[in-house]
């Protein structure tokens, strides 16, 4: 029987965040495989939209800068949102409580940018080809692993072998890779779907993110390039089942009320679709000669868009490591340590901030309704904290890896 092809890297998932870490090691002069179970597409009718999109926080943008990666991005695109507006849905005597973000507040030209998905993994595949040292595997599924001190050998669905010194699976919340590892998971479902489409309205989005908080859930309009809105509705399942089939003129009436008209009617809609929501965090985001990164590690509510933010600091991170050390060290206990106790801690942080919010906007005790509508307004009309709370959310915070920083 022939040797196993072997590999430093193997990298399960050519999604965005598989996709970063591939190309931040392209000029590594590392031999890495990339295994994908599905074709990624790569063509798609110009005046089509993905129905998902990701906002990308100014720390995520300046990682696809040093990749090179976001003029195609901004080419194909990309939608800056210079603010954000926040209220509570409840009302009381009291009135209702909200907040305004803006980027001039801190300096800055825009609070991030609404992409959409298929862009960004689009983007990150054509930089591949340019590169040797990557060979995409696709379409190939991971069905059994055998890890050993120096090294862990893979088998893929169509009977062949690989082996690396290192695994990566970023290959989504349901890895193979977490599972053939027997890592074990935390977390919980939120007994809600999310509810996705694009909308054409009455009044301009002005390049503003919008979010409104309602008692079944975060109702989010999202700015897309082309003057339309991107829409997140987390629901119930029963409420979302009914979203996704009643008639379009029923389904944009619905979805107006539930946004107070704030850009007007809901002139016309795409075709609907909906994913349920859930919590899950890996107990471990490595073993041996393993490394989990992106929704492999972790899974998060999509309220405050921040999800794929974490999975591309994980890819930096671990390319960040990994291009730290040498061939030899790839893949080593003190390397992977290393990995988990720089981004744990703080995804895990994120996860339980979302959690608290959310659970602080779904209740309807008076006390929360009190503590939310003054909050929002006391924050709002508080600058050094509206600021902090700008900073977090365009991802500046102290210990980024180097590829998040900016391009000087």
């Amino acid at each position: 029987m022939s040797r196993a092809p072997h590999y430093d890297l193997i990298i399960a998932g050519a999604g965005m965040v598989g996709a970063t870490l591939a190309n931040a090691l392209t000029d590594s002069g590392l031999n890495i495989a990339i295994i994908e179970t599905h074709e990624p597409q790569t063509n798609w009718p110009r005046d089509s939209v993905d129905l998902r999109v990701s906002a990308i926080t100014l720390a995520s943008q300046q990682i696809f800068e040093h990749l090179k990666v976001w003029p195609w991005m901004q080419d194909r695109g990309v939608s800056p949102f210079r603010n954000m507006f926040v209220w509570d849905g409840s009302r009381d005597e009291t009135g209702s409580g909200e907040i305004h973000f803006d980027s001039a507040d801190v300096g800055a030209a825009h609070l991030g940018h609404i992409i959409e998905n298929r862009v960004i993994q689009t983007a990150l595949i054509h930089r591949l080809k340019d590169f040797h040292n990557i060979e995409l595997l696709c379409p190939a599924h991971i069905t059994r692993l055998q890890q050993h001190s120096d090294h862990i050998t893979v088998r893929l669905d169509n009977g062949h072998e690989l082996s690396a010194r290192l695994l990566v699976g970023a290959d989504g919340g349901r890895s193979s890779v977490r599972q053939l590892a027997g890592i074990e998971t935390r977390g919980w479902s939120y007994q809600q779907e999310a509810v996705v489409t694009v909308v054409e309205t009455e009044k301009s989005h002005r390049q503003t993110a919008w979010q409104h908080f309602i008692a079944t859930g975060p109702l989010a309009f999202l700015p897309l390039a082309d003057g339309r809105s991107s829409i997140v509705w987390s629901t119930t399942p029963e409420q979302a089942q009914q979203l996704l089939t009643c008639d379009d003129a029923s389904f944009r009436q619905q979805l107006g009320a539930a946004f107070d008209f704030q850009l007007g009617t809901i002139i016309a809609n795409e075709k609907r679709a909906s994913f349920p929501l859930q919590r899950q965090h890996a107990n471990h985001y490595i073993g041996q000669r393993i490394a989990l990164i992106g929704d492999a590690a972790h899974t998060i509510h999509p309220l405050a868009g921040q999800g794929v933010n974490l999975g591309l600091l994980d890819a930096a991170t671990l390319a960040e490591i990994i291009l730290a050390g040498n061939k030899n060290s790839i893949g080593s206990q003190r390397e992977l340590r290393r990995y988990e106790r720089w981004r744990k801690g703080d995804n895990l942080l994120t996860m339980s901030i979302m959690d608290g919010f959310k659970k602080l906007f779904s209740n309807n005790n008076e006390s929360l309704r009190w503590l939310r509508h003054n909050g929002l307004n006391l924050a709002n009309n508080l600058p050094p904290l509206k600021q902090q709370l700008i900073a977090h959310a365009m991802g500046q915070k102290r210990d980024l890896p180097q590829m998040a920083r900016p391009v000087l």
